[in-house]
């Protein structure tokens, strides 16, 4: 397989981003399907053009996450394989990631011969992780009580909603599952994030892995 271009799309909410690994992956061999910048243009995408890559910004500005579209995604049963593009270099994230159904996770400053690498990794069957966060994630410790996070603050309704998030559904995935409205769901969760002190679903849900991880 090695030697087929492999097709990708390209999703991320910064448009200079976006345009400039459009235009660095078509220079490397890539044949780039589409770009675009919502966690629901990639379903879209994905169902539309099936690419062999998916590279999925973790963090999008409005509606789904890349954490919510990968696991959508997953869900197609499609061939294509998605590698997560993220800020964060912490182990965590790259648990929620790989639950998430992303079998990359490539960092922002990671330059573009290792993005071009382990986006072949990826294509050729592989798992692509940095090798010091996969030691991070091999090694980690436990830390101490003071620094898990808060998620003994919900009740019990709302962490089987962020237990959900986690798994990357989305609101009306979520209604449906616990046969409750969206609009209950929405403000579940407006409550989780503001108990955790979360700036979003991705790291409510990051937050959520730690917590089990660590015997929560």
């Amino acid at each position: 397989m090695s030697g087929i271009d492999p097709s990708i799309v390209i999703i991320d909410d910064h448009e200079l981003a976006r345009e400039g690994l459009r235009l660095a992956l078509e220079q490397r061999g890539f044949n780039v399907a589409a770009a675009a910048a919502t966690g629901e243009d990639a379903i879209a995408l994905a169902r539309e053009h099936e690419p062999d890559l998916l590279l999925l910004d973790i963090r999008l500005g409005d509606g789904m996450d890349g954490l919510a579209a990968a696991a959508a995604i997953e869900e197609l049963n499609l061939k294509t394989r998605i590698i997560m593009l993220s800020l964060h270099d912490d182990p965590d994230y790259v648990r929620a990631a790989l639950r998430a159904g992303a079998k990359g996770y490539v960092l922002k400053d990671a330059s573009l011969d290792e993005l071009c690498r382990e986006a072949r990794i990826v294509f050729n069957g592989g798992t692509a992780i940095p090798p010091d966060l996969l030691s991070k994630i091999l090694m980690r410790t436990d830390k101490p009580a003071e620094d898990d996070p808060p998620v003994d603050r919900l009740t019990e309704r709302e962490r089987n909603v962020l237990e959900l998030v986690a798994d990357g559904l989305t609101n009306k995935a979520i209604a449906r599952r616990l046969d409750i409205s969206p609009s209950t769901v929405k403000a579940h969760v407006e409550r989780v994030l503001a108990k955790l002190g979360a700036a979003d679903r991705t790291q409510a849900a990051v937050m959520m892995a730690r917590w089990k991880q660590d015997g929560g």
